[in-house]
């Protein structure tokens, strides 16, 4: 029996099961994408792309002040620096942080093409583009250099960059960030920067605010654009207690001499995709209050949308409550406060608990600082204690340097200096030996030793160091704040227009050819026989009714159909093909057309005698594929629907095709929603089995009205009391009919 050898594995090989190795692959890319892509940390409400790219500008002197680089410059000290991913991916980061109707606050200064609202993505290749830093990110890179920030290697270990930026203001609240990880997402609205700052105020004053009275400083998000948010405020207070919610941004309009403008879209809504929504539902006949559409926009006027009415009579108020309900002038945003905490791990804060862990980011970052000044002032204190020693005793220690190959050792043993101290007489130059060089150092002395106590008493005392954070956040919100653009005002919901009173309601004759094409005609006065037909193809069937009403087809298998009649083709041409907006079975033809309301009703019957009362209601249907009303024997064929011009008519009158008329009570014939019905008219199953006959049709026949026979050209009319002689029961034979009228086409009723 053989074995199987297990395979040679090379020295320093592990091996691992694959379900062990993809699992942990798997977390490892999770975590990845969560912490160092997606997610942005509540310090400096960044994500790293974004982080890297405005260090990267800062290393390169490309403040506000600078003169503007190209873009691609920066772009290619981000990637080969700092973020080894796609330059187009870091470009798109880049310009999204310069376009402000995309940052509340932008962190660059762009020059050249950066896009515009009604297509953000038009901006122009990098090697156009120029940038620099706008004023605002001085708010994240002022303290960089003091200490205030842990620093790492970057991805290949030739440098070094910040873990984080020392944000003197909740950046995350400002500018809001949207991110999606793997199994988690972030959707944060951009703030307004004196409301954060006045809130963080008051949790430094009363560190048990809860959110309700931080809300009174924070009234809600406030977007770049200036569309009004509609949501009210027992539900953005209920979105920032759980971290979790939505905003409702709706378009602000004016009147002007009649015309309707739109002066401001939510954010991130285009205004060419508002006014091609608009332009649809024109043309397929839902707003026929509305005649025009305009974009006049430009420089001075960023939106400027005109809507022009029909007629100073159109209810501007519903119209624009419509256009919000149908289309992205109104628009809602999903809120998700998911956040890399200080401890690095993500959690969905509410907005006390997102502030307090700011607030603890900041205290932390300034008391770094603090200590990294207080310990560059006592350096320099140390040194100047040195220096102050050597001109005390200027001679002796130019002797000294003069005479000893190793001076150093000398000046340390001989006035008690450090080596740091000595080192620093060694560096004086010739010209800093003046006597007022004594005075300067005395003078800045006495300077470093006041702020080195202020240091001190403010690192010793907690009260002290917040009112210095208190001072420095009021200070910021003065420079950099400014006033809410987004309004808040809480409004109802929109209501779209019902779809059937937009539509006129005026009359149209609906004409069916036997080939199934179908149009519409305006007016009753039509004769569709007069109309012109496609070769082969004839009339078949017509209906008279209103334009926003619903068209019933019933095909001849028995299935229903329904479509708008104000969408049907005009009768100018030679109309449409029913199939091409229905499903009907293969092989099938449509045997009539009816129009109603939907409480009003129809006789359906088959040539075979059967037939019922049917609503029009229970023939309505939106399936292309129709719905099952009415059941048809083997070999028979379906008549066209009737519809009863009065549905209490206490008469219905059958005919055969071998001249038999029955007219019994409408009462004895069911009212039924679907089915084969009731036996109408007795047709002998021989002779309707040969072909020899069948029934023409049945019809209600209302109080008064008389019964109109036709044959070939012949037409026989029965007044109501020549009906007495067919009158007989439901299901009979009928009597005959007189000489010539053997032959019966079609019954009617006038």
């Amino acid at each position: 029996m053989s074995t199987t050898q297990p395979p040679h594995i090379p020295e320093g090989v592990e091996r691992i099961p694959l379900k062990v190795f993809t699992e942990q692959a798997y977390l490892d890319y999770s975590m990845y994408v969560i912490l160092d892509r997606a997610l942005p940390h509540v310090g400096d409400g960044l994500k790293p792309v974004q982080r890297r790219i405005v260090y990267a500008m800062s290393e390169l002197g490309l403040d506000a002040a600078a003169k503007h680089k190209k873009s691609a410059r920066t772009v290619g000290d981000v990637i080969g620096k700092f973020h080894p991913h796609g330059d187009s991916a870091c470009y798109e980061a880049m310009v999204l942080m310069a376009q402000p109707f995309a940052y509340r606050y932008p962190l660059v200064d762009g020059q050249g093409n950066w896009g515009a609202p009604d297509d953000p993505k038009s901006f122009a290749a990098m090697r156009y583009t120029e940038a620099r830093l706008a004023p605002f990110a001085e708010l994240l890179l002022r303290e960089l250099g003091q200490g205030t920030v842990d620093w790492a290697p970057n991805f290949d270990g030739t440098l070094e960059e910040p873990l984080t930026l020392p944000a003197r203001l909740p950046n995350v609240l400002l500018n809001g960030v949207t991110g999606i990880a793997v199994g988690m997402a972030t959707d944060i609205p951009p703030h307004n920067l004196r409301e954060v700052a006045s809130a963080c105020v008051r949790l430094l004053d009363d560190p048990g605010a809860d959110v309700d009275r931080l809300c009174e400083h924070i009234l809600g998000p406030d977007f770049p654009t200036e569309a009004e948010i509609i949501t009210g405020a027992d539900e953005i207070r209920a979105m920032y207690r759980s971290g979790v919610g939505s905003v409702r941004a709706r378009a602000r309009y004016e009147r002007d001499n009649g015309d309707i403008v739109i002066t401001a879209l939510p954010f991130q809504v285009s205004g060419s995709r508002v006014l091609e929504q608009i332009a649809v539902q024109m043309r397929v006949r839902k707003l026929p209050m509305v005649e025009d559409l305009r974009d006049e926009s430009d420089h001075e006027n960023p939106t400027r949308l005109v809507i022009v009415p029909r007629s100073s009579r159109v209810d501007a108020e519903a119209l624009m409550a419509h256009l919000f309900a149908t289309t992205d002038l109104e628009r809602s945003y999903r809120v998700q406060c998911n956040v890399i905490g200080l401890d690095g791990r993500p959690h969905i804060r509410d907005l006390r608990t997102l502030l307090v862990e700011w607030l603890d980011f900041r205290t932390a970052t300034v008391r770094r600082r603090l200590e990294y000044r207080l310990e560059k002032v006592r350096r320099r204190l140390h040194i100047l204690e040195g220096l102050l020693v050597a001109f005390l005793n200027l001679d002796e220690v130019i002797v000294i340097i003069r005479r000893e190959d190793r001076p150093k050792p000398v000046l340390r043993e001989r006035f008690g200096l450090s080596d740091a101290q000595a080192e620093a007489i060694l560096e004086l130059k010739l010209r800093h030996l003046a006597r007022l060089e004594e005075r300067r150092i005395r003078g800045e002395q006495q300077a470093l030793a006041v702020e080195r106590d202020g240091l001190e008493k403010t690192l010793a005392s907690r009260r002290r160091l917040k009112a210095l954070i208190r001072k420095e956040i009021l200070e910021d919100a003065e420079r950099y704040g400014d006033a809410r653009r987004a309004p808040i005002v809480a409004r109802p919901a929109a209501r779209a227009f019902d779809e059937a009173a937009l539509i006129p309601s005026e009359p149209v004759t609906v004409v069916l050819s036997e080939r199934g094409w179908v149009r519409a005609a305006k007016g009753h006065d039509i004769d569709p026989a007069t109309l012109s037909y496609k070769a082969g193809d004839a009339f078949r069937s017509a209906a008279r009714g209103r334009g926003n009403q619903l068209v019933v087809f019933l095909g001849s298998t028995g299935r229903s159909f329904a479509l708008p009649a104000h969408g049907l083709p005009s009768a100018r041409g030679q109309g449409e093909p029913l199939s091409g907006r229905l499903n009907p079975p293969d092989g099938s033809t449509f045997a009539g057309v009816i129009f109603g309301e939907p409480d009003e009703y129809c006789l359906l019957a088959t040539d075979a005698g059967y037939g019922f009362i049917a609503r029009i209601a229970d023939l309505l249907t939106r399936n292309r594929s129709g719905k099952v009303v009415l059941s048809v024997p083997k070999g028979a064929d379906v008549l066209a629907p009737r519809a009863p011009t009065d549905p209490d008519a206490p008469l219905i009158a059958a005919v055969s095709s071998a001249g038999h008329l029955l007219v019994f009570p409408a009462a004895d014939l069911p009212h039924m929603s679907k089915g084969k019905g009731n036996k109408i008219l007795d047709i002998p199953a021989a002779k309707r089995a040969a072909g020899e006959e069948r029934m023409v049709g049945a019809i209600a026949v209302p109080q008064g009205a008389s019964l109109v026979l036709a044959c070939g050209r012949r037409r026989l009319t029965l007044k109501p009391a020549d009906l007495e002689h067919y009158r007989g029961e439901r299901g009979r034979r009928g009597r005959k009919l007189p000489r010539g009228f053997q032959r019966v086409d079609t019954i009617a009723v006038e």
